[in-house]
């Protein structure tokens, strides 16, 4: 399939019937994104949709000729398999080889995204900045001010120019100006303006809002800091990005975006920002943060604002961070550090966001690979995994239940856990004291520990106590035939052999299924001794 657009992704979920059109007049401020996440909160993820808001307003009865998409990229992990171009299963090793073979982009002269152009005096004229744009509150009741959520902030190292695309939020503070919070150090974009501020220079910035779909995957991803996302997106869409460069400055961004702000980042100021409803499901207090000028407003004359699910997970960007982060982990530990042995990483991601538990499957490890991999896991990124659990390949990592079954039955505590002080892990709670105005008083070191669990196999089992493949392949069919309700199957549904099972009682069962079950029990009368007294 050729490169698409975000045009182009909503007529592909239209298509596959994933898109919902709401045509009816919907508050931005109060009632689009509550009505995006009663899915999050009541439907299977299999259920939810994309909602394409064509009719946005305000208490203000403000009309907006802008339509809002919320919930399209990610609110399935079909949903963003569609964004990728390729099916569900194919997500992982279509991440594996972008990583390693990225596309640099390709400069045009001309894009879609600069249709119209807006040059912001200090003082804009009412409707001609950020406020001509139907920018929802994500947390209604809680979130002081609209905020951008869909936004790809791209900036350069000011010295090597390496560029950085990062997906931060953005709150509304004038029709020109942009609180920037950067929760954690490691983000390319705080090294940019350190090395700005160095310079004495103010750190030009481009925010892309509604990028085509490959490029938010890409930018919400955790590639280190000299990869150039756009290349990974290149590769992601399997052929080079067209970009254009900004009105104001030297960025190249998306030709095919929807909207792209540019502007500066002071190296003098900072000023309070948030509150905002966070990933990890708790309210981000106020802090000091970093201010973005707004000099220029480029976008496409049928422009769609786009705004990202998140707060409390399951969300889009859950999703997002998910499908991402696993393809991250499952490289970093099976190429990095070559444990081989490692097959599939899933982080949890209902409620935790997937930032503190890690489930890792593996395939017949030996007891290093098995304590290599858990202590990679926790140490690959900051205020990772908190909590790492290894199982064996026949735990199906998704589903809790599986995993608490290996860790009841292989996991000896005093022997497999183990834990370790000393890891600091940032954005966890007890969070710092608010002063009055919900201002953090001061950062206090969050000092955290970590939690490992090899829940796989040390000795042989005996068979898990299902029919066979065989047999239950074919009441399958016959379910089927039978037109009875769908299944979603749970692993294991089918019995399958863990080493500890003779070939005498292999032999035994395959005879009972022929109706041959008389020889075995003559072999028993055989085998037949007199009872002892203490029975």
């Amino acid at each position: 399939m050729a490169y698409m657009d975000l045009h182009d992704h909503l007529k592909a979920l239209e298509d596959k019937g994933l898109l919902r059109r709401i045509s009816q007049p919907i508050d931005k401020n109060t009632e689009l994104h509550p009505l995006v996440r009663l899915q999050f909160r009541g439907l299977e993820e299999k259920e939810r949709k994309a909602f394409l808001f064509e009719n946005v307003t305000d208490c203000r009865n403000t009309r907006y000729r802008f339509p809002v998409l919320a919930a399209g990229l990610a609110a399935s992990r079909e949903m963003y398999a569609i964004g990728m171009q390729c099916e569900v299963d194919e997500i992982n090793g279509k991440w594996l080889r972008a990583m390693e073979r990225p596309i640099a982009p390709i400069e045009v002269s001309t894009g879609r995204v600069q249709q119209e152009v807006h040059y912001l005096e200090k003082d804009p004229t009412p409707g001609s900045g950020l406020d001509m744009f139907p920018i929802p509150i994500s947390t209604p009741g809680l979130d002081p001010a609209p905020f951008l959520t869909c936004a790809h902030w791209i900036t350069h190292d000011p010295v090597t120019g390496i560029r950085n695309v990062g997906n931060y939020r953005g709150h509304v503070k004038a029709p020109n100006r942009l609180g920037l919070v950067l929760l954690s150090p490691s983000q390319g974009i705080h090294e940019h303006w350190k090395a700005a501020r160095k310079r004495g220079e103010p750190l030009e910035v481009a925010i892309v809002v509604g990028a085509p779909p490959v490029i938010t995957y890409a930018a919400a991803s955790k590639v280190s800091m000299d990869v150039d996302e756009i290349a990974v997106a290149g590769a992601l869409a399997g052929e080079p990005i067209p970009v254009v460069r900004c009105k104001t400055s030297g960025i190249l961004v998306p030709a095919d975006a929807e909207i792209v702000l540019e502007g500066q980042i002071s190296i003098e100021y900072l000023e309070p920002e948030g509150p905002f409803g966070e990933f990890l499901g708790h309210m981000h207090p106020v802090e000091m943060a970093r201010i973005m000028e707004i000099k220029c407003i480029t976008h496409r004359k049928d422009a769609i604002w786009a705004s990202l699910m998140s707060q409390l997970a399951p969300s889009e960007s859950s999703v997002m961070r998910r499908l991402g982060s696993e393809a991250m982990y499952l490289r970093q530990l099976r190429d990095a550090m070559g444990i081989k042995s490692v097959k599939r990483v899933v982080l949890l991601e209902p409620l935790l966001s997937v930032r503190k538990l890690a489930i890792i499957q593996m395939d017949n490890p030996h007891s290093d690979q098995t304590r290599r991999a858990l202590l990679g896991a926790v140490s690959y990124i900051a205020a990772g995994a908190k909590m790492v659990i290894a199982v064996n390949e026949d735990i199906d990592p998704a589903d809790l239940t599986s995993v608490f079954w290996a860790m009841g039955l292989r996991c000896r505590p005093d022997r497999d856990i183990t834990i370790i002080p000393g890891f600091s892990q940032n954005m966890s709670p007890p969070f710092d004291e608010l002063d009055e105005h919900g201002m953090v008083r001061g950062h206090r070191r969050q000092d955290e520990s970590v939690l490992l669990i090899d829940a796989t196999r040390k000795q042989p089992f005996p068979p898990v106590s299902l029919p066979k493949r065989e047999y239950m392949e074919r009441a399958l069919e016959i379910w089927q035939q039978l037109e009875m309700p769908a299944l979603d199957l749970k692993s294991p549904w089918y019995g399958y052999e863990l080493g500890q099972w003779p070939e005498a009682l292999d032999r035994a069962a395959r005879a009972a299924v022929k109706g041959d079950y008389q020889a075995y029990g003559a072999e028993l009368a055989r085998r037949r001794i007199r009872a002892p007294e203490d029975v």
